[in-house]
């Protein structure tokens, strides 16, 4: 084998040892992680955020500790003016998107928005849901574009890794309740669309901003996010129209409103003002408008 070959074996063999590890501590934190905070909290919408946040918060820093000798701000989460910046794009993208996906089937008369007998608006509730849902767009954004997303763009090339990470992402999801197909469709696209979001910031706070937005606005509305019913503001959407159309009880990420917003998403992404950053594991440079 020449110097040239063994060179690119060799890199070939460090790529997948990194993969395999970070896979690894992500497998075994799922094993872990879940069972600690369903025997402390045994309730769905507490432990899977919280989990996700755990697993990918101690996945990531092992493997930038044994390799990079970093800390979890090296994967994107550093604080700076244009960290700022890109979480509040990212967080009106998200929320734009939601309102779309909700109001747009009440305009046509689709669905409807009406009060829950006896329910009312409660702070309370509102914060500890908005707690829980930051966790989980944080943990999901480390999870699925932390360590292993990054090192495989900077080796593999921005789209080669986006596209697969992006189906990953859906099928990770597709054991939430009341899935359909569409939704499952839908969730792999905005697996793709928060790849995209990296690629245009380099950084993790554009996804997350977006991924928070979208999930904060929708239980706003009493609209069931992945399946789950969050009432917190005595809010509810109603529909008896198709699931194909409003997404029945997955939610409107299970119907077509939220595919057609999604698709709109890209072209926000594309020429909203979002400031690049450096990424060293993507090897993505400042200032670079692509």
């Amino acid at each position: 084998m020449t110097p040239a070959g063994q060179s690119l074996k060799t890199d070939r063999i460090a790529l997948a040892l990194r993969v395999f590890v970070y896979v690894f501590l992500v497998v075994v934190g799922m094993m872990i992680f879940p069972r600690v905070f369903y025997w402390a909290a045994p309730v769905i919408v507490v432990v899977a955020p919280l989990s996700s946040f755990a697993v990918a918060a101690v996945a990531n820093a092992i493997t930038l500790r044994i390799w990079a000798h970093g800390r979890l701000a090296d994967i994107g989460l550093q604080g700076t003016p244009a960290s700022r910046r890109n979480l509040l794009l990212g967080f009106a993208g998200g929320a734009a998107g939601a309102l779309l996906a909700v109001l747009a089937p009440v305009a046509v008369r689709l669905s409807w928005l009406e009060r829950v007998p006896g329910a009312q608006f409660q702070w309370g509730p509102l914060g500890f849901i908005t707690v829980l849902l930051l966790f989980g767009a944080v943990g999901e954004e480390m999870l699925f574009h932390g360590y292993a997303f990054q090192f495989l763009v900077g080796r593999m090339g921005a789209w080669a890794t986006v596209l697969p990470f992006g189906l990953l992402f859906g099928l990770m999801h597709g054991n939430n309740l009341n899935q359909t197909w569409l939704g499952l469709m839908n969730t792999m696209a905005w697996g793709i669309l928060l790849g995209y979001a990296f690629l245009r910031s380099g950084d993790l706070w554009l996804p997350i901003g977006l991924h928070f937005g979208w999930n904060w606005v929708l239980p706003l509305f009493g609209a069931n996010l992945s399946g789950l019913t969050m009432g917190v503001t005595g809010l509810a959407t109603r529909s008896n129209a198709s699931a194909w159309w409003t997404g029945g009880d997955y939610g409107p990420e299970g119907g077509v409103f939220a595919t057609l917003v999604a698709a709109g998403l890209v072209f926000y992404l594309r020429w909203a003002p979002v400031q690049r950053q450096a990424s060293v594991l993507a090897r993505l440079p400042e200032n670079d408008e692509s």
